[in-house]
Formats: C-alpha cells, structure tokens, sequence
C-alpha cells in the first residue's frame, strides 16, 4: 500500500517574484542603517567633546568658590591663580592650577583632535619605572582655549572652548586673541560634523555646538570683545 504524503510537510521553493522582492527589501534596510553606522564615530566624538568642556565649566565655577568667586585667570599665582601668564602662549597652565578640580587632563583633548597628545597625569615629571605614563607639561596636551575675562556676571562670554577657531578665516593665532563682538569667526580646518560645527563652553555653564554662523551670532550676542588664550595650533 502505497505511504501518503504529509500536505504540511513539503518545502516551496521561492519563485523568481518573491526572491526579487526580498533581495529589493534587504537593499532598502541597507541604505537606510548603513548611513547610521557610518556616523557612530563623529557622534561619539562630539558628545564625548561636548562632555569634556561641560566637566570644565564645573571645575571653573567650583575652583572660584575657594577663590573669591573669581578663575585662575583673575587671581595671581603667588594666590594659585595665573594671571601673570594671561599675556603669555602658555594655555594649559590655566588648567594645570585646578588640576583638583579637573581629576584627569584626559578630558582635556577633544576626542577629535588627533595633532594634541593626551596627558594621563597632571604631575610635569614622571618617577623612573612608570610605564605608558604622559606627564602635562605643554600645549600640546589641550585642545580648548581659555577665556580670559569670562565671569559669571557676563553669562553669555566664552568661557572655554574648541581651540581651532580662526578670524576672517585664516589659521588660528597662539597665544592671548581678541575677537571683538563683529569679528569674522569661523571654524578653521575639520573636527566636528566634518569641519561644520565646533563646541563652546558659555560663562553661564552650558555648552553650545555652533557653525561658523552661529558662532558669529554668539560672539555678537556676548555683548564684550573676548579675549581668548589659544593653544598653539599644529
């Protein structure tokens, strides 16, 4: 007697329609994730950066609660400050005197700044035996200018910020800048969203991603000319 097949327990093969429909559906979700997992990258970096400069903001504001309610750059360093250095091109020693505050110079070096050598202890020496240990001893360990005059009575200033920050769109100039409220600011050179964007600490303890535009409107909007100590540019 012959054995009777089971109706359900066939396998259908697709036909040439289905397989071009399912072949069609993969190319779809292909060009709609592979543009998002091309960005992580960027995105990760920007947020990290935009961490950075919030955790600065912090150690500004809680070292001037120990200090009179004024920044380094507003005390003398026989008080700890660096006001002595304002007129210098030597920047991270403004973030070398809250060293406490800071923790770590890690967060210091933007995630996108690959010319600056990220410091891992605050200390200027390293004790014979210590492997993989960077000590902070120059610019090349920032990648954030400092706002000199910024305090929080003036909340729109630049208090800290992306270092690659150029006037009338030449190379950025080391050292002690002024950027008057109509200046010419631009991003200079990539790093954030492809050269588009940069991230700026304010005096009042946000921190804003602005383009070029935008950060000429918020240069304007500060109300004072700032004046900027700008790590020296690679």
């Amino acid at each position: 007697m012959p054995m009777k097949r089971c109706r359900n327990s066939f396998v259908r093969a697709f036909n040439l329609i289905e397989l071009l429909i399912v072949v069609a559906c993969l190319g779809i979700l292909a060009a709609l994730l592979l543009p998002s997992l091309a960005r992580p990258h960027g995105t990760y970096a920007r947020i990290n950066c935009v961490n950075n400069l919030k955790q600065i903001g912090v150690a500004f504001r809680t070292w001037a609660l120990d200090n009179g309610d004024k920044y380094p750059m507003a005390v003398s360093i026989t008080n700890g400050g660096t006001m002595e250095l304002v007129g210098s091109r030597v920047v991270f020693t403004h973030f070398q005197v809250m060293s406490n505050e800071l923790s770590t110079p890690k967060i210091l070096v933007c995630p996108e700044d690959a010319a600056r050598q990220c410091a891992s202890t605050f200390a200027t020496t390293v004790p014979p035996g210590v492997p993989n240990c960077i000590p902070f001893t120059s610019n090349t360990n920032v990648s954030y200018f400092v706002g000199i005059d910024a305090v929080d009575t003036q909340p729109l200033m630049f208090l800290a910020g992306d270092a690659n920050i150029g006037l009338d769109r030449l190379r950025p100039q080391s050292g002690l800048q002024s950027f008057s409220t109509n200046g010419n600011v631009s991003w200079y050179q990539p790093r954030h969203e492809n050269g588009k964007k940069g991230n700026i600490g304010i005096a009042d303890g946000s921190v804003q991603a602005f383009n070029s535009k935008e950060l000429r409107k918020a240069l304007k909007e500060s109300g004072v000319t700032n004046r900027l100590a700008i790590p020296d540019f690679p």
